[in-house]
């Protein structure tokens, strides 16, 4: 089968190559799916990349463990090992993988607890883009922030994967819904169902008369204490990114929020999205009846997988970017 195989870390454009390599046979509860569509997302920049240093001491100290980059997979089941009882030979399904055998290839084995049916009137492709940016959104809104119905609440670096659908979650869960971008995503992010659109380059959000029950910052390109000024006094932030800092700087982003936590009246948290079989069939449910769909940014051919991580590491990318796996699939 074909493959984006990476043996070292490095940019995208130089460690990323098409190979061809044996096909991957399901274990115990696994799952062989024939990838129709992918999506890469701002985590695979930094297992490419090995950057910062700290994420090898997961991803491998010298080279990547894991051969084939990418985790959100959207096909058709083609083979299930022992075990498997939930879906059979030619079920649409998406999810995420995760090993050895990432999401950029022909066929990838999957553990059937994190993959659901399809929805039939939903594309591969944009089922593809959801699944990890999707929940991550999901559980900073409903877990670490405890979002609650009518709430204001503002998504910092709403058009991003992650933001694009935070955005949408938070106006299902009932919120007032304010998201931060640039000039020329405004539309877009309001097209999304945000209530209020802050554009950044003209206006600080941090300096705002607004207050906010809850803020999920996927930028975290401001100080704490700046963003915490657009809080309530008894407001969350959320924390998902620590991407606006590098080196010590940010091993400090990292943990001085946890360290002021107790001693401030506002909710500071970090924390880490795990996949749970009933979140995704959440998800499938929303995109099933069209309360969430996917801002796709770009779609690119298999073989052009080094270009699609040039594209998302430096920060282009505008909702979701997504790899069509099977021939026709690209825009």
């Amino acid at each position: 089968m074909r493959a984006i195989v990476q043996d070292r870390y490095g940019a995208p454009g130089t460690v990323l190559t098409l190979r061809e390599i044996d096909k991957p046979v399901p274990k115990e509860g696994e799952v062989l799916v024939r990838v129709a569509a992918a999506s890469v997302h701002r985590g695979d920049c930094f297992l490419v990349q090995g950057k910062p240093f700290l994420m090898r001491m997961m991803t491998g100290l010298l080279r990547p463990k894991p051969g084939i980059p990418g985790f959100d997979i959207a096909g058709r089941v083609e083979a299930i090992g022992t075990g498997v009882s939930d879906f059979a030979a030619g079920d649409e399904v998406f999810g995420s993988c995760e090993g050895v055998f990432g999401a950029c290839a022909e066929f990838v084995c999957a553990q059937a607890s994190k993959l659901v049916g399809k929805p039939a009137g939903v594309s591969f492709e944009q089922a593809a883009a959801v699944p990890t940016s999707g929940l991550a959104a999901l559980h900073g809104l409903r877990e670490a922030g405890r979002l609650e119905p009518e709430q204001k609440v503002l998504i910092n670096g709403a058009s991003g994967g992650v933001g694009s659908l935070a955005v949408q979650i938070a106006k299902v869960l009932g919120a007032e819904v304010t998201g931060v971008c640039s000039t020329r995503n405004v539309e877009m992010v309001r097209s999304i169902g945000a209530d209020h659109v802050v554009d950044y380059t003209t206006e600080d959000f941090t300096n705002s008369d607004r207050r906010y029950d809850l803020i999920l910052d996927n930028v975290e390109n401001r100080s704490l204490k700046e963003v915490r000024r657009a809080l309530v006094p008894r407001g969350t932030l959320v924390l998902n990114s620590g991407s606006g800092a590098a080196g010590l700087r940010l091993l400090i982003r990292l943990i001085k929020p946890m360290l002021l936590a107790p001693f401030v009246r506002q909710r500071l948290v970090r924390y880490l999205s795990v996949p749970k079989k009933g979140d995704l069939d959440y998800l499938a449910e929303l995109l099933e009846s069209g309360r969430l769909t996917s801002a796709i940014d770009r779609t690119y051919p298999l073989e052009e997988v080094p270009a699609a991580m040039d594209h998302l590491c430096a920060g282009h990318a505008r909702g979701k970017v997504v790899i069509a796996v099977e021939d026709g699939q690209t825009d």
